[in-house]
């Protein structure tokens, strides 16, 4: 059944959401302050998450500015809901680059790119995130640095909130919930041996189910000392947020 919407959202949505996020169209500023680049990716996240069947629910409020999301990886999907509620740069593996068209449309979704495995890269995706939250933009990360099986929220590396740290702006922690209130992180997640197509397929066939997007309490700059205790808070508020 969701086969057509598939094929429409690809075919015709698709196009239209290439239109607005070319240059020079795509740089057009809107009310508000954002881009229409932008606007488009929100757009077109969000009719994704429909043609999968899933209804997607904001539950607290995304800060604005500058800020660093952090959210539980539980699915390929995460990215398209939170892309859904607010534009954000997300790091990605360096391989989605070259990949055709989608490879264009992550970096003109403000992808950041990153060699997995490589402390040079590391570097450089850090510098990178430092630079773009000290010019006002958000970015989002998986602290987890990997998908899960939906059962629990793994430890965060604390590393990567760095970034955070030396540009002084806020943490918001954000807990992705499929089902309702979290009862089916374990479907949207890959099975084991499971291919991103294979998910693919399996989630199109899928009943529809709701998906919420919590925004949790913002952690200020200064609220608590370092990275490392960044990373614990914001994973703890995530796994309350989870809780039955």
């Amino acid at each position: 059944m969701r086969i057509p919407f598939l094929l429409w959202h690809l075919l015709v949505h698709l196009p239209l959401t290439l239109l607005m996020m070319a240059p020079p169209l795509g740089n057009l500023r809107l009310a508000g302050g954002s881009r229409l680049h932008q606007r488009a990716v929100r757009l077109w996240s969000g009719g994704l998450m429909r043609v999968f069947g899933i209804r997607a629910r904001r539950i607290g409020h995304p800060a604005p500015g500058a800020v660093m999301f952090v959210a539980n990886h539980v699915s390929w999907l995460d990215i398209v809901a939170l892309h859904s509620q607010r534009m954000m740069g997300f790091v990605a593996k360096r391989e989605i680059a070259g990949w055709p068209l989608v490879g264009w449309l992550a970096g003109r979704a403000e992808t950041i790119f990153h060699q997995r495995g490589s402390q040079e890269s590391l570097g450089g995706v850090l510098h990178e995130m430092l630079a773009r939250l000290r010019d006002g933009r958000a970015v989002g990360v998986f602290p987890e640095g990997r998908t899960r099986d939906g059962r629990e929220v793994g430890p965060f590396h604390a590393r990567i909130f760095l970034a955070a740290v030396e540009a002084g702006v806020p943490v918001q922690p954000v807990a992705l919930r499929y089902g309702e209130h979290g009862d089916a992180q374990t479907v949207v997640a890959f099975a084991p041996g499971e291919s991103f197509f294979g998910n693919f397929l399996r989630l199109l066939g899928e009943p529809a189910r709701p998906a919420e997007v919590v925004f949790l309490e913002p952690i200020a700059p200064g609220d608590t000392e370092g990275r490392r205790r960044i990373a614990e808070t914001a994973r703890e508020r995530i796994v309350a947020a989870m809780a039955p």
